[in-house]
C-alpha cells in the first residue's frame, strides 16, 4: 500500500481591490466632499442672499423709474445719461476720490508708524495696551463717534478751539469751511478706522525674520534706511491688503460726513453714498439711486483691479 502524499494548500494571495466604477468617486471622497458642501452651504447662502442678489436687484433697479408708490416703469439707460449730467453727482464722485486718496495715505501712514513704534523695545504688557488702545474706536459705531466729534470741533464752543486758545489760536471753522471741513472728516474718519491696518502691519512685521534685519544692520542699513530697503519690500503683501480694504472701504464713507457736515458746507464733502441714500430715501427715486451705485460698483471694481495689477511689480514675497 502505497503512501500518497497529499500537498499542502497554498494560501490564496490577496488580489488587488476591486477598483471603484470608473467616473464615481470612493464613497469616503463623496462624504468628505459632502461635509465639506455642508460647513460651506451657510457662508454661500449668505453671500448669494446678501450680495450677489442685491448686485442684480440693482442693475435692475436701475433701467427703470420706481418710486416705491406707483408701479415700475421702463427706463433703459436714460438714468445713466442723467447721472453724468447732474453736478451734483459728478461732484460727490470727485469728493469720494479726493477722501480716498487723502484718508487711506494718511491711514496707512500712521498705522505703519504706530506698528513700527509698537514693534520696537518695550514691555510685553505695554504693547498689549497699545494694540487694543489702537483698536478701540474700530469696535465703536462710526455715527456715535461723529456725534461727539461734531461737538469736540465746534467753532463756537468746542474742545478742540478751547485748547487752540491757549497758546494763542483763534477759534477754527472746522465743520463750516470748505477745505477745513473735509480734512476734519478724513481726521475722524482716520482716527477710528486706523487700527484695523495697524493690526495688520503689527501681524506681518512679527513674520519678517529677525535675521533679516540683523544681516541688514552688518550691511550699514540703519533707521529709515533700513526700513526703506528692508521693512517696506517685506511687508508689501501686507500694505496690498491694507490699501484694498481702505481703499474700498473709503469708497463707501457714508457716516462721518452725513453726521458731522451733512455734505456740507454747499457739497464739500457730499460723497456717492450719501447722493444713493438722499436720492432713494428722501427723494424716493430708486431707479436713479440705483443707477448711482452700480458706478461706484464699477469703480470701486476698476481701482481694485488697478491694485491688483500694480502688485505685480511692487508686492515681493518671500
Amino acid at each position: 500500500m502505497t503512501n500518497t502524499r497529499i500537498p499542502p494548500a497554498r494560501a490564496a494571495r490577496p488580489g488587488p481591490s476591486p477598483s471603484p466604477a470608473p467616473g464615481r468617486p470612493p464613497a469616503r471622497d463623496r462624504g468628505t466632499r459632502l461635509l465639506a458642501t455642508l460647513f460651506l452651504a451657510p457662508t454661500i447662502v449668505g453671500i448669494v442672499v446678501f450680495t450677489v442678489v442685491p448686485i442684480a436687484g440693482s442693475v435692475v433697479l436701475s433701467l427703470f423709474h420706481w418710486n416705491v408708490i406707483d408701479s415700475p416703469s421702463y427706463a433703459g439707460f436714460s438714468h445713466y445719461g442723467d447721472v453724468f449730467g447732474d453736478e451734483t453727482v459728478l461732484v460727490s464722485f470727485r469728493n469720494t476720490l479726493v477722501f480716498m486718496v487723502l484718508a487711506v495715505a494718511l491711514q496707512l501712514l500712521v498705522a505703519l508708524t504706530l506698528a513700527l513704534a509698537v514693534n520696537g523695545r518695550m514691555p510685553v504688557w505695554l504693547r498689549s495696551v497699545f494694540r487694543s488702545a489702537f483698536f478701540f474706536p474700530l469696535v465703536l459705531s462710526a455715527a456715535s463717534i461723529s456725534v461727539v466729534m461734531k461737538y469736540l470741533f465746534n467753532q463756537d464752543f468746542g474742545v478742540i478751539n478751547w485748547l487752540l486758545g491757549f497758546v494763542g489760536i483763534t477759534p477754527v471753522p472746522w465743520l463750516t469751511s470748505e477745505h477745513a471741513a473735509m480734512a476734519t472728516v478724513v481726521l475722524v474718519y482716520v482716527w477710528q478706522q486706523f487700527g484695523f491696518s495697524f493690526l495688520l502691519f503689527v501681524g506681518g512685521l512679527n513674520n519678517i525674520p529677525k535675521e533679516i534685519h540683523e544681516a541688514a544692520a552688518l550691511d550699514g542699513a540703519t533707521g529709515l534706511r533700513k526700513h526703506l530697503s528692508v521693512t517696506l519690500p517685506l511687508l508689501s503683501p501686507t500694505l496690498l491688503v491694507a490699501s484694498v480694504v481702505g481703499i474700498i472701504n473709503a469708497l463707501q464713507v457714508f457716516e462721518q460726513p452725513y453726521v458731522l457736515t451733512n455734505g456740507g458746507p454747499g457739497d464739500s464733502t457730499r460723497t456717492v453714498v450719501m447722493v444713493i441714500y438722499e436720492t432713494a430715501f428722501e427723494q424716493l427715486r430708486f431707479g436713479e439711486a440705483s443707477a448711482v451705485g452700480v458706478l461706484l460698483f464699477v469703480l470701486i471694481m476698476a481701482v481694485t483691479a488697478l491694485q491688483f495689477r500694480l502688485s505685480r511689480r511692487f508686492v515681493h514675497y518671500q
